[in-house]
Order: structure tokens, then C-alpha cells, then sequence
């Protein structure tokens, strides 16, 4: 199966938590029908890329890198690349490039979606297919300066600024999935 074919997949098979998510829902898989190079970063007006909120083993921290470009804290996330077999592995690999963290467990359906405008191609939109990851116990970051200018584990409930309202949401999504998840094995 095609990185395209999976990314239809999941987003054919996700149910939305609410109407905004199902509107951005049925937009991405528009966009996919639509555009056979969409998981790539030279198709404009956008393309679908695959982030993660790293949560610790206990639920109360999230690990967010300060985008060197746009200097906001973020989520972990990028533009998918050809080695990448499916978009939660897209989402794996740059949650794992970003944080220097090994053994995350990928919870495997997305928590969120988040389309925003990006300077890609002269300016473009990310379509963006976010998941929730579990660090292990005593994890240990490690910043790459070419992946962040820094990177921090942050309380759930008291994110740095600057970050914005879709961050936001993501972490409070991410917590939760992360408990629901711990709770069932």
C-alpha cells in the first residue's frame, strides 16, 4: 500500500470527535482524492504532513521543540518523506528525529487534525494528521540543533509561550488518548 493510500485509509476510517475535525476530515480526504502528490511538500495549495505530542509515562508532561523558523513551541512534526510506509510512521520518525527519544509507543489512530498556513512553496497549507505518543519512564531528550533551537518537557496544564490554541488542543487530546491508552494495558 501507497504512503496515500494508508493516509486515505486513516482518515476514511477515523471518527472525528467533533464537527470542526469531521469538516477538516472530509477536506483532507478531498485534497487526497484530489491531488495524487498530496504527502508531498511540492503539492500546492498543500500537503499532508504528520506530527506527534510526545506524553510521558505518566501522563503529566509533554515534550514540545521550539521551531527554529517560527519560534513557537510545537508538537513534533514534519513534512513526510518516501521511506515513510504509513502516516503514523511518518509521525513516529519525526516525533523520534526531534526528540532524540527511542521506544515511543505510537498510540495508532490520529487524536487530531489541524490545516494551517505555512511558507512552504511560496505559501501553502499543512494538512496536518496529529497522534499521540508515549515516552518511556526516565526518558532523556536530546536536542539536535539542526531539528529545534530547544526542546522541553512541559506540564500538560502549563505550556510555555509563545504556542498557540491548536497546541493547546493537541496536548489536552494527546493526555487523554495517553490515559485511556495506559488504562488498557
Amino acid at each position: 500500500m501507497s504512503l496515500h493510500a494508508d493516509a486515505l485509509a486513516v482518515l476514511d476510517a477515523w471518527t472525528a470527535p467533533d464537527a470542526r475535525q469531521e469538516e477538516l476530515r472530509r477536506s483532507y480526504v478531498e485534497h487526497l482524492g484530489g491531488h495524487a502528490d498530496a504527502m508531498w511538500r511540492t503539492c500546492l495549495p498543500g500537503h499532508v504532513t504528520a506530527s506527534a505530542a510526545i506524553i510521558s509515562a505518566d501522563g503529566s508532561k509533554v515534550v514540545l521543540t521550539l521551531h527554529r523558523i517560527h519560534r513557537m513551541w510545537l508538537q513534533t512534526g514534519g513534512h513526510c518523506e518516501p521511506g515513510d510506509a504509513t502516516l503514523g510512521a511518518a509521525a513516529l520518525r519525526e516525533a523520534v528525529e526531534e526528540s532524540g527519544l527511542r521506544d515511543l509507543t505510537l498510540l495508532p489512530d490520529p487524536v487530531r487534525l489541524d490545516r494551517h498556513r505555512v511558507p512552504c512553496g511560496g505559501g501553502s497549507f499543512h494538512l496536518d494528521v496529529q497522534y499521540a505518543a508515549v515516552a518511556p519512564s526516565a526518558a532523556v531528550l536530546v536536542c539536535d540543533p539542526d531539528e529545534s533551537a530547544d526542546l522541553g518537557w512541559f506540564p500538560v496544564g502549563d505550556l510555555p509561550d509563545p504556542t498557540d490554541d491548536s497546541v493547546r488542543d493537541l496536548v489536552r487530546t494527546a493526555a487523554e488518548a495517553a490515559t485511556v491508552y495506559r488504562s488498557s494495558v
